[in-house]
């Protein structure tokens, strides 16, 4: 597991400390115009709004951008800062040195990373050698209760993001930053490097995020109101192992021990664990949405982020419904890029360069180059969006996300188990599926939601879904007869009812073709938990494409067993061509594990029983797809 972590979990983060005084806010270099046809998706604290589209800079085109490194060799020491209750939080220092081994004495533009999986862990690669070896600084600071910091950790809670403006004030106090600094890391690093850059700190002059989560409560741990039992538990024991495995501590027991011994006893009686059985145990201040999600989800607080930022996603991502968000939101205050691959979590940046996709590290330095140092290094000129699609085996560059070009199609899920653009007829007959709680096992979405690491087992059911969807009612069309071409958000509209007093639904979209099942993406919701805020939902050509469920404790809906109720199921964008002779499946089951598992109250609810699908006149299911014109693809 720990392998495993450090290829993808932690990602070299690098939030980048910079100057003492503000300068203006860049304004995004993009023009736009009015989208009659798209909404935004709402927040907490925002409703939705009418969208408006990037037009500008669609001859775009990918460089490979790789000068020659300027430093042969790096050098890192250990730091100390104190926060102002005390806390001791421990950093490295990374400079560039010369052939001989010594370090540079002038100052440099510095990439800052926060990191919760400690910054001496074996494996660890948080410090980007690329960056530094052309002329970088970087500090990777442990946050508060991680590695060898002092504190309790709390997954992004107040009191770690109130560190972010006093570790970045001391990184420009130190005579190696030139007072400009950018925010760099991947997964849990990127998570912070968009909180710190939320912040405003005046040397903040850009972030690159590579696979951040935007939503905590809807992207990741209660997606749908159900548990996320495969990414959670592992991600929750690898931050408590790695600050235990400390090798800080041969270095100094005296100090080490109880401070690993500190961390243990937090991990067991404060946080980590306690949040776990409450999350299982239905524990109304954690299963819910509330103040706990809002302070720890970075699209709540997008809006303030006003420098360029580039963010690096995967269609197969443990955030892939939060990482174009994060790009809608800041576009609109700074100039911003998105590149989403066909990647699971550990596996994000894989197969570059591709179709003139170059890898990672290049276009990270070319970020920096452009918006730290003020070069010509053409980062600003990159495409605006460049999406992986499916069927078609490139990547594809667009102006915008959402795709400006897309218009909503409807098609129904008739009794016959068809998918057509006919309204069902009256008396059409319903579909059953037992309510089996621990449905999908082996699956693409079991791959996707461990992050990647049961998708390391070449099983033949983690590409196709022909066996996870077995119990599954399936809706498909009749072969194509023209390419279809999706790219967005999807929501499936469903009447159905329970032999139980609660139950889950599952939906996964698939490309068919003969007996081949490929999945394309899948949605999750409890039905007592499907209440939808409308005001907050995202619309395509004026009709609920995104539905912005409110989870919370007061909007909890009674179920009633045998009684038809109508719930919509948020789908996760995706990107893909449906070629002509293959069929578009919507599959419909009663769970997806280990991606949600509903919390005890719910599960003993719905465990036992019959989920019923309505497909006539009175009841009518539907899918909503966001459709593109293939002549829009290359």
């Amino acid at each position: 597991m720990k392998q495993i972590a450090a290829i993808g979990l932690a990602f070299g983060f690098a939030v980048s400390l910079s100057g003492c005084s503000r300068s203006a806010s860049p304004a995004a270099d993009n023009s736009t115009s009015p989208s009659s046809s798209w909404s935004t998706l709402g927040t907490r604290a925002e409703p939705a709004a009418a969208a408006t589209s990037i037009t500008s800079n669609a001859d775009a085109k990918w460089v490979d951008y790789n000068p020659p490194a300027t430093y042969p060799n790096m050098n890192t020491t250990l730091s100390t800062i104190t926060m102002a209750d005390g806390t001791q939080l421990s950093a490295a220092v990374t400079l560039p040195a010369d052939a001989s081994g010594k370090s540079v004495t002038q100052a440099l533009p510095t990439i800052v990373t926060l990191t919760g999986y400690n910054k001496n862990s074996p494996g660890n690669d948080a410090i980007n050698s690329y960056a530094i070896t052309h002329g970088y600084a970087q500090v990777v600071v442990d946050v508060r209760g991680t590695g060898g910091s002092q504190g309790q950790w709390e997954a992004f809670g107040a009191t770690e993001q109130g560190d972010d403006r006093p570790i970045l004030d001391w990184v420009v106090a130190q005579p190696f930053c030139n007072g400009r600094i950018g925010l760099y890391g991947g997964s849990l690093l990127a998570i912070n490097a968009a909180l710190a850059a939320a912040k405003n700190h005046p040397a903040v002059k850009a972030a690159f995020l590579i696979v951040p989560m935007a939503d905590g409560y809807r992207d990741i741990v209660f997606t749908g109101g159900q548990t996320n039992l495969g990414f959670i538990p592992l991600w929750l024991g690898l931050v408590t192992a790695d600050s235990v495995l400390n090798p800080e501590v041969l270095q100094n027991p005296a100090s080490g021990i109880p401070l690993e011994l500190t961390q243990l006893l937090s991990a067991l009686t404060n946080f980590q664990v306690p949040l776990l059985l409450k999350a299982i145990v239905g524990d109304s201040d954690t299963v819910y949405d509330g103040a706990f999600w809002q302070i720890r989800s970075p699209i709540e607080q997008a809006n303030n982020i006003h420098v360029p930022t580039f963010i690096v996603g995967g269609l197969q991502d443990i955030f892939q419904r939060g990482e174009p968000l994060l790009y809608e939101t800041i576009k609109r205050n700074a100039p911003a890029k998105l590149l989403i691959g066909p990647w699971t979590h550990i596996a994000t940046g894989n197969g570059l360069p591709v179709d003139g996709v170059p890898v990672l590290d290049h276009i990270t330095l070319q970020w920096f180059d452009k918006y730290l140092r003020g070069q010509d290094s053409g980062a600003e000129q990159l495409p605006n969006v460049t999406q992986y699609v499916y069927g078609l085996g490139h990547y594809v560059s667009t102006t915008d996300w959402p795709n400006p070009q897309a218009s909503v199609q409807r098609l129904y899920m008739r009794g016959d188990k068809s998918l057509r653009a006919e309204q069902p007829a009256q008396g059409e007959a319903s579909n059953v599926t037992l309510q089996v709680p621990l449905n999908g096992v082996c699956s693409a979405s079991a791959a996707q939601w461990t992050a990647g690491a049961l998708g390391a087992v070449p099983l033949p059911c983690i590409t196709d879904d022909g066996l996870a969807e077995a119990l599954d009612v399936h809706y498909e069309t009749a072969p194509l007869t023209n390419d279809l071409y999706l790219n967005g958000p999807i929501a499936v509209d469903l009447w159905v009812s329970t032999t139980g007093s609660d139950g889950g639904v599952a939906v996964r979209v698939d490309d068919v073709s003969g007996n081949t099942v490929s999945p394309l993406t899948n949605g999750l919701q409890t039905l007592s938990m499907s209440a939808v805020d409308t005001t907050r939902s995202r619309t395509l050509d004026e009709q609920i494409i995104q539905p912005w469920h409110t989870f919370t404790q007061a909007a909890q809906l009674t179920v009633t067993p045998g009684a038809p109720m109508k719930i919509s199921v948020e789908v996760f964008p995706t990107s893909a061509l449906i070629k002509t002779g293959h069929k578009l499946r919507i599959s419909v089951g009663p769970s997806d594990f280990p991606h949600g598992l509903p919390p005890l109250p719910s599960l003993v609810g719905g465990v036992i029983g019959a989920l019923t699908i309505y497909s006539d006149a009175q009841h009518v299911s539907s899918v909503l797809l966001p459709v593109v014109p293939t002549s829009t693809l290359p």
